[in-house]
């Protein structure tokens, strides 16, 4: 690609991102209703809280709020990638984009990792789905998991785009990012009303 190539690729990216949502509307649809989904979940969670404040707040002591914080920032931190390979890929920077890409996947799985070892500790320890929290907290933070492995593989995807010299459609990559976004709104949420609210 000549540089005047380039440039004209970069001035046709900040042209179709003018004046428009970024990525699909098919994307919005599928974040907007899962938001929804989520949300009434949370709802019904405050309901049950409500009725027995002390026993949530009895057994919300025992969740490892380091794992819980260490989540959210590598979480936060993979948001933070997203956003600027987006950034990047609007240049016409597909490969500093990918390598972005790469870092935001690599939080993702640490949360995975961090995740995994958090349910092992609490399952160690005897707190199960028998418990009313510790079934929201499992069900939540499961459902929760299960959209950011999706997400991992549709940063996959993204990575696939970025690699093919024919494709590096800034548009899937927005999508990729609207997504990811998604999934770390959820987790601010959750980790907000699982852990810190008293």
């Amino acid at each position: 690609m000549t540089l005047s190539d380039r440039d004209e690729a970069t001035a046709e990216s900040r042209a179709e991102v003018t004046g428009r949502l970024p990525g699909d509307l098919d994307m919005w649809v599928l974040v907007l209703g899962d938001l929804f989904f989520f949300g009434c979940y949370f709802v019904v969670y405050m309901v049950f809280r409500d009725r027995a404040p002390d026993q949530f707040a009895e057994a919300q002591r025992h969740l490892n709020l380091g794992v819980g914080v260490a989540n959210t920032v590598a979480l936060l931190t993979s948001s933070m990638f997203v956003a600027m390979a987006v950034q990047e890929v609007r240049r016409g920077a597909a490969r500093t984009a990918e390598r972005l890409i790469w870092a935001a996947g690599g939080c993702g799985v640490l949360f995975v990792g961090l995740k995994v070892f958090e349910w092992h500790q609490e399952i160690t320890h005897g707190f199960t789905v028998s418990d009313e929290f510790f079934s929201f907290y499992f069900v939540l933070t499961g459902i929760h998991l299960a959209h950011l492995v999706l997400g991992l593989l549709i940063l996959g995807i993204v990575v696939r785009e970025l690699r093919n010299p024919d494709l590096r459609r800034p548009h899937m990559v927005e999508q990729g990012a609207t997504y990811w976004h998604m999934v770390d709104l959820l987790w601010v949420v959750i980790f907000a009303i699982l852990y810190l609210m008293r």
